[in-house]
């Protein structure tokens, strides 16, 4: 039998120590800091102070000049004996042994090499890359890239990366052999709220693999769920055995590059890795149970979905919608699917929905409220739906709406007219009420609901999208990418279901119910 549980909490001192070092440093060490706005060294310093990181922080400038406040130091000689557990490196390659050497003698655990030069650069550079991890190992240091991007733990308020954004805290824990994705992933997070607890950008990967912060994060009690970006992987059988592990922990999404020959080709010149065959990279995702996406979108809003949402017992579907042609394209995305299904209305249920609905709705599903709805109506029909046995998720269609014309009216010739404004702000705590009606009855009834709207792009101020925002939860900005992510969900409650795993909530302030309660047939990957 099933048991639904949250995520296992852990306490900060049980993680290992040399990524607590990375991630909860008690002070931090830049390397290189520069005065300059437009190199590394002044952009990673600024970032780890914009962040609000609350830690000692210090740099070094072979000048020793002050460096946006900070008053740099010389050389590592100065630095006080256990003053800073991470050093993020802006050095030059040549610089970066003796460095190491310094910032082992004052009690660093961990380093993040940004210096470009080593295993992508050919033969020369793999034997200078193979020193430095030589080196590290010897030390004891953490060695982080390098060819990284940086790290970010939104826990720490720690930004140490040579770019934007910092995104919002949240549940997602982000690894990728690419800086560019793990900006991407988190530009995502700006954008749709949905925040990150964790991001690093391995780089070269040379000594700690994205496998490796993946298992990290499966202990982690700020990540509740995974995402990475890999381009190739030097030893299938351990990366394999290492998602595996991870994926019955915390779901766990994918995307991977060199998944054509071109991109192959590509990979080899961006990190120095080989990409692997793709059709045994994607059979070894399924059997791990891990989620693979086929592009950067669709894998943020998968581990969005995992974050926030709780993972649905069963395959039948419900979509409620305010017009009807949404509902129909949403069905087709259902069946689409093959592993959702569609279901037929109960009867029950459809006797409980007429008691709101004009006689003129659908009378099945898509559940089309054809404009019948009113100030209760939403709220009802979606407590009785997704409270209804025989129904696992909810797609809510048409949020939005009535925002959408207030906005209109506000921006028109009479908005200052008393009627108008009157008008104008109950459209608004309408919408707001729907969208928090659906969060608040998905947490009661332990199902997943999720709405969707083009607003959620076009308008992101419109009061529907937004009120689905403050919830912490994503609003899709169609009916196809909200399937897609629940697709991509009941694959990974099955994978658990039929493995007697325990159910792991997204969700954390979710009350659910105990016990398989597969609402239909399980059939095996």
């Amino acid at each position: 039998m099933n048991q639904t549980v949250t995520s296992t909490a852990i306490s900060t001192d049980q993680l290992d120590a040399s990524f607590s070092a990375l991630f909860e440093p008690r002070g931090i060490l830049v390397a290189g800091a520069s005065t300059h706005p437009g190199k590394f060294g002044f952009v990673s310093l600024h970032n780890v102070i914009a962040s609000g990181y609350a830690g000692k922080i210090f740099a070094t400038n072979l000048e020793g000049v002050e460096v946006l406040g900070i008053q740099t130091l010389p050389s590592l000689e100065e630095l006080p004996q256990g003053a800073a557990d991470l050093i993020f490196v802006c050095t030059p390659k040549s610089a970066n042994l003796d460095l190491l050497r310094a910032a082992a003698s004052k009690g660093v655990r961990a380093a993040f090499l940004t210096s470009a030069g080593y295993g992508e650069a050919g033969d020369q550079g793999r034997a200078d890359e193979a020193e430095l991890v030589e080196l590290c190992q010897e030390l004891g240091i953490l060695l982080v890239g390098p060819n990284g991007q940086g790290v970010v733990s939104t826990p720490a308020k720690l930004c140490a990366q040579i770019v934007a954004p910092y995104p919002p805290e949240g549940g997602i824990g982000i690894a990728s052999q690419s800086g560019n994705f793990v900006s991407s992933f988190m530009n995502w997070s700006c954008a749709t709220g949905v925040g990150v607890s964790r991001a690093v950008s391995a780089g070269n990967a040379a000594a700690t693999s994205v496998g490796d912060f993946l298992q990290m994060y499966s202990h982690d009690p700020a990540t509740r769920v995974g995402l990475a970006y890999v381009e190739g992987v030097t030893d299938g059988r351990r990366f394999f055995d290492q998602m595996r592990a991870v994926a019955q922990k915390i779901p766990l999404v994918v995307i991977k590059g060199g998944a054509t020959a071109g991109g192959a080709q590509a990979a080899a010149s961006h990190t120095g890795s080989l990409a692997n065959d793709d059709r045994t990279f994607d059979g070894a995702c399924r059997q791990a149970g891990v989620t693979r996406a086929a592009t950067v979108e669709e894998a943020f809003e998968a581990a969005a979905t995992f974050a926030t949402q709780p993972l649905p017992r069963g395959n039948k579907v419900v979509v409620m919608t305010t017009a009807g042609g949404w509902g129909v394209v949403t069905a087709d995305a259902i069946t689409r699917d093959h592993d959702l299904e569609l279901i037929e209305l109960p009867a029950d249920l459809r006797e409980a929905i007429d008691a709101y609905l004009p006689p003129r709705w659908s009378g099945s599903n898509p559940v089309d409220l054809a404009g019948g709805e009113t100030r209760d109506t939403i709220p009802k029909v979606l407590e009785l739906v997704a409270s209804h046995p025989q129904v696992d998720a909810v797609v809510y269609l048409g949020i939005g709406i009535q925002s959408n014309q207030a906005r209109m009216l506000s921006e028109g010739p009479f908005a200052d007219e008393a009627d108008v404004e009157r008008i104008i702000a109950y459209h608004q705590r309408q919408d707001a009420r729907f969208a928090q009606a659906a969060h608040d009855v998905s947490l009661a009834t332990g199902k997943p609901i999720l709405t969707a709207t083009e607003l959620a792009v076009a308008f992101g101020d419109n009061a529907g999208p937004a009120t689905v925002r403050s919830t912490g939860r994503l609003c899709y900005s169609s009916a196809d990418r909200a399937v897609t992510a629940l697709g991509h969900m009941w694959r990974h409650s099955r994978y658990r279901i039929l493995r007697d795993l325990p159910l792991i909530d997204g969700c954390p302030e979710a009350f659910l119910p105990t016990g398989n309660l597969l609402g239909g047939s399980v059939s095996s990957d």
